[in-house]
Formats: structure tokens, C-alpha cells, sequence
């Protein structure tokens, strides 16, 4: 295991250092100016949005659609990762993670816009769709659209997944019942029967359980952590000096970029808000809405909702409380040290509770996603049973990856879903020009004062699609 995990670290690093760094900047930039702004311009009628209704009775609303992406971005990261991030990147990581997020609203903006033009009816009346569909529909290629199906699938099954339960289980470990050498396998049994009994209930039960958890979770803990950062205010204005000062301390970065603010940064960001990753656009060609670009700013407010709002208060929570991070501190041992200094024998239980359901709701969103992928590399809704099947192998992934090591775990997670990042965004800069096209229609609609309603020959848009026409 010692040997995998120096093998996935190497890869990991090579990775970031040399490919994703340039990838997630450039095109963040190159959507942003494309976009002319539109995480900013357009970031109240994101909010607008994210309310209405669905077209159709019945259908996957807006508002659902946000909830099943967040709850797969919101997760262990924006606890766990931010928490990692700092001790081993420093203050500076915090900086980079913003850079990371706000960039990537423009890119979720694409990829979700995209997969709502070209998503697919499902025979149930609903409709699906992601990055798989869209690079079959434009580039003609199933083998690269199958390439990037199974290394999402290997992604969101297997490295999230293992990554979640390990995290979970890991803010056991200062608890006195904690045995490093049982506790982790108990608990990643326990968490793999409960996530397995709830995807017997299939898709429709997991959008209903995700909109109902995560909004109450995710105010819960802003709630505490701006209780924490309020009561410890005098302690900000230095936190937030340490951050811009690491950041920009350039010969540090470039000296050992692979251990930097800005590796850990990246690194954390992208894993936290996935904006270009090629994941949310699965969430967002399930909604029921006017217009493609509703789900494109929809997406786009959930990039910020996790890491300009969740990761933030996760970091400032945490520097904030008096315990300065460590090495020997990274991940969850940081946060529970964080809280326990700030709240007393509160602040660790409270952490635990977040984990379980955090971790939760992470396990279910990818599970919603991983459905639309198979029906993808099958050609078909896969049977009663193979599904069965599929997910008691899934859920034994989960039990596997509570017993793993912290750094295998997370580099492996970082490798897959680093690959699914490389194969996405060179797509949707190749593909995203509908996207661009639409974002113009849809607000010319504004302008004369009408609900948007797209058609694809609105656009000039000649490719064969299941809806607009």
C-alpha cells in the first residue's frame, strides 16, 4: 500500500504542477471574458432563478437540481480539505481557493449550459444528460464521450466515495473509544449498509433526501463557524493579512510548488466546487427549466455556495479560533482542535455530527450522478438487478475506503478526478460556443422584460437535440 500510494502521490503532483494549474486558469479566464462577467453581472438573477418552478408538473426543479449538485460539492473537503489545505499549504491556500472559485463559476457556467441544450428525454419524462452527452453531440466521438463516462464513474463510485468515508471516520480519532487499527473498518461498515439502504430507493428519493438535508446542514455550519469567527474578531484582521501575504510570497510558491499555498489551493478548491470537472452538468440536464442558461447560473451560485461560503467560514472558523495549524494537525484533527479551543467539549461533537452528515449527503449526490452514467455506457436504463448489484459493490468501495491512508485516499481522489478535468475542459472550449450564443439570447429576453424561452434556431443551432426545437 506504501508503494501505491508513492505511485498516486507522483502522479498526483505531476499532474497539478504541470497540466490542471494551466488548464483551470486559462480557461477560467478565457469563460470569464467570453461570458463578459457573468459571475458578477449575473449573480443576482443566479439568486432570482434558482426558485422557479418546474416547466412540468412533477419535473426536477431548479432549485433540486442546485440541491444535488451542492450536496456532491458540499462534503468532507469543506471541512476536512480546507482544514488539510491550510496546515500543509498555509494561510496562502485560502487566497488561491477563492482565485480557483470564482474563475470556475464562468467554466460551471459552460459546462452546465451545454448539458441542458443537448440533454436527452428519459422514458420516465424526465430528462438527463453531462459531459458524456454533449461530446457525442458535437465532436461525434463516442470513445472520448465513454473515456470521460468511465473515469467519472471510476471518480464518483470509487475515489470520492472512498475519500468520504475515510474523512468521516477520521473525526473519530479523537474520541477515547477510537482504535486506529479497528474503529476505521467498524465505522466505514456501518456507513456503507446505511448508504446502501438508501439507494435502494433509487434517483428520485435521493434528489428528495438531499433538498431536505443539505440546506438545513449547510446553515447549521455557518452559523457556528461565524459564531466563532465573531467571538474571536480581534484575531480576523491578522488572518486575513497572513493570507494575502502567503500568497503572493512568489519565491516560496515557485520554490517548492508541489507543498505551496497555491498547489494546496487548487488542489482543494477544485475538489471542493468541481467548476469544470464535468460533474454538476449531470445535475443540471435533469432540471426542468425555460432556458439552458437558468441552470448555467444556477450552477454557477453553487460553485460560490460552497467555496466562497462554506470553505470560507471552514477557514476563517478555524484560523480564527487560536490554534495555529500544523502539519502534524492536517485534516480533521485540526478542525475538532479549532473547535474544542473556541467552544470547549462542544465543538468536536458538533464537527462529528457535520461529518456524518456532510459525508452523507457527498455519498448520495455522487450515486444520483453515477445512475446517469451507466445508462450512458449501457445504452439503456440498466436492469433492477444489475443496479442491485451495482450498488452492493459500491457500497463495499465505502467500507474499503475508511480503512485506507489519509495521503492515498486523497491523491487518488485528486488523479481521477483530475483526469476527468483534463479530458471536460478542453470540451467545453471546443463546444462552448451555444453556450455563449445562449447567455446573449437569454439576456436580450431580459431586456425586453419577457420570461426567457429558448429555441435552438434562436442561436442558429443546427445539431439534432431532444429539446428546443
Amino acid at each position: 500500500m506504501d508503494a501505491l500510494a508513492s505511485i498516486v502521490g507522483s502522479i498526483s503532483n505531476l499532474m497539478y504542477t504541470y497540466i490542471l494549474v494551466i488548464l483551470l486558469i486559462g480557461a477560467g479566464v478565457w469563460f470569464t471574458i467570453r461570458t463578459k462577467f457573468v459571475q458578477f453581472r449575473m449573480f443576482g438573477e443566479s439568486v432570482r432563478v434558482v426558485m422557479e418552478k418546474p416547466e412540468q408538473e412533477g419535473g426536477v426543479s431548479s432549485f433540486q437540481a442546485l440541491m444535488v449538485s451542492t450536496a456532491s460539492r458540499v462534503g468532507t473537503g469543506n471541512i476536512v480539505g480546507i482544514a488539510t489545505a491550510v496546515c500543509l499549504g498555509g494561510y496562502g491556500a485560502v487566497f488561491w481557493m477563492w482565485v480557483i472559485a470564482i474563475l470556475g463559476g464562468a467554466s460551471a457556467f459552460i459546462e452546465s449550459t451545454v448539458a441542458q441544450i443537448y440533454k436527452k428525454k428519459h422514458p420516465d419524462g424526465g430528462s438527463y444528460g453531462g459531459p458524456a452527452y454533449y461530446i457525442e453531440a458535437v465532436l461525434h466521438s463516442r470513445p472520448l464521450a465513454l473515456l470521460f463516462a468511465v473515469s467519472m464513474l471510476l471518480t464518483y463510485a470509487g475515489g470520492f466515495n472512498m475519500l468520504a468515508s475515510y474523512n468521516l471516520q477520521s473525526t473519530f480519532s479523537g474520541y477515547s473509544f477510537y482504535d486506529p487499527q479497528v474503529s476505521p473498518w467498524i465505522i466505514g461498515g456501518i456507513l456503507a449498509v446505511a448508504v446502501g439502504y438508501c439507494l435502494m430507493g433509487g434517483g428520485k428519493r435521493i434528489v428528495k433526501f438531499t433538498s431536505t438535508l443539505v440546506p438545513i446542514m449547510g446553515i447549521l455550519y455557518v452559523l457556528v463557524a461565524l459564531f466563532v469567527t465573531i467571538t474571536h474578531i480581534s484575531l480576523l484582521p491578522g488572518v486575513l493579512a497572513n493570507i494575502f501575504t502567503e500568497a503572493f510570497n512568489f519565491s516560496a510558491i515557485f520554490g517548492g510548488f508541489t507543498a505551496s499555498c497555491m498547489m494546496y489551493g487548487i488542489k482543494r478548491g477544485l475538489f471542493s466546487n468541481e467548476a469544470g470537472v464535468g460533474s454538476a452538468p449531470n445535475a443540471a440536464a435533469s432540471a426542468e427549466v425555460s432556458h439552458p442558461v437558468k441552470q448555467g447560473l444556477v450552477q454557477m451560485l453553487s460553485v460560490f455556495i460552497d467555496t466562497l461560503l462554506l470553505c470560507t467560514c471552514t477557514a476563517l472558523m478555524c484560523l480564527c479560533s487560536g490554534v495555529v495549524p500544523t502539519q502534524e494537525l492536517a485534516g480533521a484533527p485540526y478542525v475538532q482542535a479549532a473547535l474544542q479551543n473556541a467552544l470547549g467539549g462542544i465543538g468536536p461533537v458538533f464537527i462529528t455530527v457535520s461529518m456524518v452528515l456532510f459525508a452523507f449527503t457527498t455519498l448520495l449526490g455522487n450515486f444520483y450522478y453515477v445512475d446517469n452514467l451507466l445508462i450512458y455506457i449501457m445504452k439503456k436504463v440498466p436492469s433492477k438487478q444489475f443496479m442491485f448489484g451495482f450498488r452492493i459493490v459500491a457500497s463495499l468501495v465505502i467500507f474499503v475506503g475508511a480503512g485506507l491512508s489519509m495521503g492515498l485516499v486523497w491523491d487518488l481522489a485528486d488523479v481521477l478526478m483530475g483526469i476527468m478535468a483534463i479530458i471536460n475542459i478542453p470540451v467545453i472550449c471546443i463546444v462552448g460556443g451555444p453556450a455563449i450564443k445562449a447567455l446573449a439570447d437569454y439576456t436580450a429576453q431580459k431586456r425586453e422584460g419577457r420570461n426567457p424561452v429558448f429555441k435552438k434556431s434562436s442561436i442558429g443551432l443546427d445539431s439534432k437535440t431532444d429539446y428546443w426545437n
